[in-house]
């Protein structure tokens, strides 16, 4: 919940003692780059300890879900955070994700 009389839209969450995986794809990391960045310095500002964020990627956006879901099977972090793009271009691709 916000705080009463926070204009703020975010809620006080504390990340203490969260374990955070933060999954990237590859394909146009120029930009996944900086989703990542973000994403660290949000956590950071929750309070989540740099060692209990796992970083890992995979080649594209299609296979962010499955990589996620593997990776909540094991029971090690509490959240994931998926990060990809998927721009419209020349390429059926756009369609499929």
């Amino acid at each position: 919940m916000t705080r009463a009389g926070s204009s703020s839209a975010i809620p006080d969450l504390d990340g203490k003692g969260l374990r955070i995986a933060i999954i990237g794809a590859r394909f146009n990391d120029h930009i996944v780059t900086n989703l990542r960045d973000g994403a660290l310095r949000g956590l950071e500002r929750l309070g989540v300890a740099d060692s209990n964020i796992m970083e890992s990627w995979v080649p594209g956006a299609f296979e962010l879900p499955l990589a996620a879901k593997v990776l909540a099977e094991t029971g090690k972090v509490d959240a994931i955070i998926c990060l990809g793009t998927v721009i419209k271009g020349d390429t059926p691709h756009f369609d499929y994700v």
